[in-house]
């Protein structure tokens, strides 16, 4: 029987970069992979249904509230966002870590339902640099962008509430800061129990 995977709740205020840092974590490391959520939110051109989200209508989104169907959902930007029980469920149970990319929120959810999960928020260098970046990536109005920065600070307050800090300065030493995060994690005694039983009975003196 494989071993339990461990659950990643990575969080960061929008325009940080969290995307584009757990694809190449997940493109890097052996046995991870990344939770794809519902959304109402309105396809973007260059997303893909299924791969960057699955695009639901509100209707469709209540159902799957009623159902049950998530571990959690929030609502961001006027648009809600949830995560599928059943499939993270099934994943953790043939040992794969799994990834949540999801706001503050979500993760304060997630943490009651899964107390070992780990969690991540990921900083841009500054607020500055923040605003700088939504504007180069040419996606929302300057109003929208103003309402980002707003929902930054408030995601920034709720940080003691995580146990892993990575600041985004430099992409490659923040991938590196993720990667030790998950490598470390599973060199713990708990998560390798199989591959040490053996080698500790050869130690274990007999009576």
């Amino acid at each position: 029987m494989s071993k339990q995977g461990t659950l990643y709740a990575v969080a960061a205020p929008s325009g940080t970069g969290k995307t584009t840092l757990v694809k190449a974590l997940i493109e890097s490391l052996p046995n991870i992979t990344v939770s794809i959520s519902h959304t109402t939110r309105p396809q973007r051109p260059a997303e893909t249904h299924g791969i960057n989200y699955y695009f639901i209508d509100e209707n469709t989104f209540q159902t799957m509230v009623k159902h049950h169907d998530f571990l959690e959902y929030a609502l961001v930007f006027n648009h809600h966002y949830g995560t599928s029980r059943s499939w993270v469920e099934k994943t953790l149970a043939q040992g794969v870590d799994v990834i949540l990319e999801i706001d503050w929120q979500g993760c304060l959810q997630i943490q009651r339902l899964f107390p070992d999960c780990i969690s991540i928020f990921i900083l841009p260098p500054s607020l500055t640099d923040l605003a700088k970046r939504l504007k180069n990536r040419a996606q929302d109005s300057a109003e929208v962008i103003q309402q980002r920065l707003f929902d930054a600070r408030e995601a920034v307050s709720h940080i003691h509430h995580f146990n892993y800090v990575v600041m985004n300065v430099d992409f490659d030493t923040a991938l590196n800061d993720l990667k030790i995060i998950v490598q470390a994690n599973r060199l713990l005694q708990k998560k390798q129990p199989i591959a040490l039983n053996k080698l500790l009975a050869e130690f274990t003196v007999s009576s």
